[in-house]
């Protein structure tokens, strides 16, 4: 039985300080078969009380969103803007191995929190930030580490296709699917929509993400930007929207 949940991301953020116990407060205004929640950075310090005190709430939550920031340890490059340009530096062997050893602490904290809710399922953003896909092929090696933790804890780790700025979502997931035997996929509207992607995987190329049941997890959001409109992920309520539901829907 499919199962609408309410992304915690939508109430909880920087206004309240990612406040967890806040979900207690919203979750009793909010009619939802359970909840997605998603790991805070700041949660990190004490992550298994914030954990015992969601759990004493009684929520449904099946899904966990790993911290976004998780696949920026994963892709052995550093990217940022300074002054107005664009700086990179790509790692060393041993700078990049150290990088991936605290990223793989982290995730595994997000995966323990997972386990500790019950959840069967676990999002990840694979490529993040500014560093994103520019060496996809490094976060994609790197993914079959953290897969293989993921299924010895009996939680499916679902890859989003998330915003790119060297390729584009549906190509990325083709490839971790070539990679990885049934790897599964969240499909999220607003990402796909941001690249003019959101029927797309209905084409010939991507349906066998669908026709293989790849695709184990939805966001529906919408978005009001045009193509790669980096400054309009976060958009006005009131601008058109255009992502088309329907025919996801169908």
């Amino acid at each position: 039985m499919r199962k609408i949940l309410c992304s915690t991301g939508a109430f909880l953020g920087k206004a309240n300080n990612n406040d967890y116990r806040l979900l207690k407060y919203y979750a009793d205004q909010l009619e939802c078969d359970g909840f997605e929640l998603l790991i805070s950075k700041s949660w990190y310090p004490e992550m298994d009380e914030v954990m015992k005190t969601i759990r004493s709430f009684g929520l449904a939550i099946p899904v966990v969103h790993a911290n976004k920031s998780l696949g920026e340890y994963l892709c052995g490059m550093t990217a940022s803007f300074e002054d107005g340009q664009y700086k990179e530096y790509i790692m060393t062997d041993r700078e990049e191995e150290e990088l991936f050893e605290r990223g793989t602490a982290l995730f595994l904290q997000n995966l323990k929190a997972a386990e500790q809710l019950g959840a069967d399922k676990m999002v990840l953003h694979l490529w993040n930030g500014i560093p994103s896909d520019k060496r996809i092929e490094n976060n994609i090696r790197r993914f079959g580490t953290w897969r293989e933790y993921a299924v010895k804890a009996g939680v499916d780790l679902l890859v989003e296709n998330v915003v790119c700025n060297a390729r584009d979502p549906l190509f990325n997931m083709d490839l971790v699917s070539r990679q990885y035997d049934q790897v599964g996929f969240v499909y999220d509207t607003k990402m796909a929509e941001f690249h003019n992607q959101t029927m797309e995987l209905f084409d010939e190329r991507y349906v066998h993400f669908v026709e293989n049941g790849q695709i184990r997890h939805l966001h529906v959001n919408d978005y009001a930007g045009g193509y790669k409109g980096l400054g309009q992920l976060e958009d006005p309520a009131d601008r058109q929207r255009t992502c088309e539901f329907s025919g996801i829907f169908q």
